[in-house]
């Protein structure tokens, strides 16, 4: 039995799942997430994370800051982000509450060698229109691509960093806000020498590995990277590889952080909107003809 059989066989037996879009996302329904789950509905959980992507789970109002850690720990071992300070009274939670909107394509802290192979993130105050999130299926789009680029894809390495035009990605921002994230994201710059295309180690699947922390791509000019990395972030964000979804105060979302990219929508305006991220230790990404990643700068 592949990695992939074995990662997706307990899940029918285990869960109530309802795939939301054709390729990526499945709502799992009937559990209340917490530190006491048996381990059988781990397993699931963990083996629909590989199959589905990124799976949702409505009305986990009972979970607080502690129970949210809580929980996350037995998906894997929880990691603060390495430039920005947890939430006070936490050790890993991470929270964004509208003054930094990701409202761009990225994977989560791919500017450091093992990025979080998942995300965990609970909707506090979700706003009565806009704010939704959309994921992406890195894996599908790497299927996607003719066997011509599949085959330039599997030789290319790119930089990836936490010093990127942050101002260029949100033109709306003051001058204040923008100092002020950079100051704080970019306390320690990082650069990290990625494959573009990373081999999955429990599904064994071919993945994209793009998303705005991409600086340059190794070896090419400024101009032939740009037009390279814009012509494969396309296939990754065609919409047929997407999933969005309407937050609900209470919602819980898990990704496979090595498998997706993801959109925060900035469409909200002023309304409130609160959710709190927990990280987990991924492992350094490894490329088709077996090399692994490397931090360069930050270390």
């Amino acid at each position: 039995m592949s990695n992939a059989a074995h990662a997706v066989a307990p899940v029918s037996h285990v869960l109530d799942i309802h795939p939301v879009a054709g390729r990526i996302g499945a709502e799992i329904r009937g559990v209340q997430l917490s530190a006491d789950l048996e381990p059988a509905v781990i397993e699931a959980i963990q083996a629909a994370l590989v199959e589905h992507k990124v799976i949702f789970f409505r009305a986990q109002h009972h979970l607080d800051d502690q129970g949210q850690e809580a929980f996350a720990h037995l998906l894997g071992e929880p990691i603060a982000h390495p430039t920005v300070p947890v939430r006070e009274g936490t050790r890993f939670l991470l929270e964004l509450d509208g003054e930094r909107r990701a409202n761009s394509w990225h994977t989560d802290v791919t500017f450091v060698d093992a990025y979080p192979k998942a995300s965990i993130l609970r909707s506090v105050v979700a706003p009565a229109s806009g704010g939704d999130t959309v994921w992406a299926n890195t894996a599908t789009a790497y299927q996607d691509l003719s066997a011509e680029l599949q085959a330039l894809a599997d030789q290319l390495w790119a930089v990836h960093s936490n010093e990127y035009d942050y101002a260029a990605a949100k033109p709306n921002v003051t001058a204040e806000q923008q100092e002020n994230y950079r100051r704080i994201f970019t306390s320690t710059v990082y650069e990290t020498e990625h494959p573009l295309v990373r081999v999955h180690p429990v599904s064994g699947e071919k993945t994209l590995l793009l998303g705005h922390f991409v600086k340059r791509l190794k070896g090419y000019s400024l101009f032939d990277s740009t037009h390279l990395f814009n012509l494969l972030q396309s296939h990754v964000t065609r919409l047929e590889n997407t999933v969005r979804w309407r937050w609900q105060a209470g919602d819980v979302a898990i990704w496979d952080n090595r498998a997706t990219q993801h959109y925060a929508v900035d469409d909200y305006g002023t309304q409130e909107r609160v959710v709190r991220r927990v990280t987990l230790q991924g492992d350094v990404p490894v490329g088709v003809t077996g090399q692994r990643s490397r931090t360069v700068r930050g270390v």
